[in-house]
């Protein structure tokens, strides 16, 4: 019910735009959130949104360089990724959850399979 698309090989530096499409139900009222897991570690939060899209959280490490936005006239929510370090290496999740804006991983109901997102130095 969720599709993550937009991942890839960038270098250092670089940009790219992760989506989260939604068939099957609509999202509109669920908060989204973006997760990755990089190799050999656990799944860490990297960014959530409400539902209308007016409050957002980011994690630390990302803030100021990525930019998580929604469209629910399209069922779909991004993540725009600028300034890529190799750090941001993982495969990135998203996700959508009834209980609102969280960075816990057990908030959100529903996962998406996750795409890969490889910056290289």
């Amino acid at each position: 019910q969720l599709q993550a698309s937009g991942g890839g090989l960038v270098q250092a530096g670089g940009s790219l735009r992760l989506s989260c499409a939604a068939s099957g139900r609509t999202f509109s009222s669920y908060a989204r959130g973006w997760f990755r897991q990089a190799p050999g570690k656990e799944r860490e939060f990297v960014a959530t949104i409400n539902y209308s899209g007016s409050t957002t959280y980011y994690t630390d490490s990302v803030k100021g360089r990525f930019t998580i936005s929604r469209d629910n006239a399209k069922n779909t929510v991004y993540l725009q990724m600028n300034s890529l370090k190799p750090e941001d290496t993982a495969v990135y999740y998203c996700a959508a959850g009834s209980k609102g804006p969280s960075s816990s991983w057990y908030s959100y109901d529903y996962w998406g399979q996750g795409t890969l997102v490889t910056v290289s130095s």
